[in-house]
């Protein structure tokens, strides 16, 4: 059982791209937001709008090349890579935990 799942938080820190930079954003972890990346916590445990959601796959439907170039460009910029590599390094630091494994037994047999 994981820490995690005892606190039952639903939400883990990570790193995003806004308006002068890169700002601290929440993915989800459970609930009917699962897996998104959001703002704030409590946006987590909120309903779906289904106007909302449906009116997205319409334009993703309609619209879907566009937003690929659109995509792409956007992740052409530094901000990106910056946060590409921030993500990475607290990946790697959270996800471990500090109790190193036990040492093998290095005895040769002759």
């Amino acid at each position: 059982m994981l820490i995690e799942e005892i606190i039952g938080e639903g939400y883990v820190q990570t790193w995003g791209r806004g308006p002068k930079g890169v700002v601290r954003r929440y993915r989800c972890t459970d609930g009917p937001k699962k897996n998104r990346v959001v703002a704030k916590p409590t946006t987590c445990s909120t309903a779906v709008s289904q106007k909302k959601s449906h009116t997205l796959k319409k334009t993703r439907r309609t619209k879907g090349r566009s937003q690929a170039v659109k995509r792409a460009v956007t992740m052409k910029r530094p901000t990106s890579g910056r946060i590409s590599a921030i993500n990475k390094a607290t990946k790697r630091r959270s996800s471990g935990s500090n109790i190193r494994p036990p040492k093998r037994n290095r005895k040769t047999k002759r």
